[in-house]
């Protein structure tokens, strides 16, 4: 495994829908280097979890603002990518969530 795969794969993303996308679609869904394409998202996975990839869909997020007090700030844009599995692979990882 190289590290170039880890700077791509920032985190996974856990949520509702995420988790339902898992076990109804056989998709995972991952906060991903904004600089990254599909093709080496596709290449970290395959590479991270040992399975084969059928599709990636990307999608650019906006950060949201924040108040403190009077002040406003803003949280950084971030990409997520959702990741389609190919029949019959599983990965281990996420059994458990």
């Amino acid at each position: 495994m190289s590290t170039e795969s880890y700077r791509v794969i920032k985190r996974p993303i856990i949520t509702e829908k995420s988790t339902m996308l898992k076990e109804l679609a056989n998709k995972l869904v991952f906060e991903v280097d904004r600089r990254a394409n599909k093709i080496e998202i596709k290449r970290a996975v395959e590479t991270v979890f040992k399975v084969k990839v059928d599709n990636v869909h990307t999608i650019n997020m906006k950060g949201k603002r924040i108040r403190y007090g009077r002040f406003v700030s803003k949280k950084p844009d971030w990409k997520k990518a959702v990741v389609t599995l190919a029949e019959g692979e599983r990965v281990e990882y996420f059994d458990s969530v």
